[in-house]
C-alpha cells in the first residue's frame, strides 16, 4: 500500500510536529510506500535551510507533475469546483497509485475524491 502526502503533512514535519514523525516512521517501518508530489514540494518548499523537510523528503517518492497530467487535473478543478491545482494533482496521483492520502485538510480534497467517483481514502497526517 502507498500513502501519499498532500501539502499539510509536509508543513507539519517542517515544523517538527511529533505526531506526524511518529505516523511517517511508523508507515516506513510497516513498509509502506510514501510519496508526495512536485507541486506540493514546491507550495511547501521556501528555503534550503529547511532540514526537517529535507529529512522527511528522503523517506518519500516525490511524483513530478507530468505533462499528460495537465488536462486531467484541469477537467477534476473543474468538475469538483476547488481551484487548487495541487490538491486535484494529489488526489489524482492517489487514485493512479490505489493509494491513500494523508491530510489535515479532507474538506479541500474531499470534493474531488467525489468528483472523481472512485474511492480514495483520505486519513490523518
Amino acid at each position: 500500500m502507498s500513502v501519499v502526502y498532500d501539502a499539510g503533512a509536509l508543513i507539519a514535519a517542517d515544523r517538527s510536529d511529533r505526531r506526524l514523525w511518529a505516523r511517517h516512521r511508523a508507515r516506513l517501518e510497516a513498509g509502506l510506500v510514501l510519496v508526495t508530489t512536485a507541486p506540493v514540494v514546491a507550495q511547501v518548499s521556501r528555503s534550503g535551510s529547511q532540514a526537517q523537510l529535507r529529512r522527511f523528503l528522503r523517506g518519500c517518492e516525490v511524483e513530478p507533475f507530468a505533462p499528460d497530467d495537465a488536462h486531467q487535473v484541469g477537467a477534476l478543478a473543474a468538475q469538483s469546483g476547488v481551484p487548487h491545482v495541487v490538491d486535484v494533482h494529489v488526489v489524482v496521483v492517489a487514485h493512479r497509485r490505489r493509494a491513500a492520502i494523508a491530510t489535515s485538510d479532507r474538506q479541500h480534497l474531499e470534493p474531488v475524491v467525489a468528483a472523481l467517483g472512485a474511492e480514495v481514502l483520505l486519513i490523518p497526517s
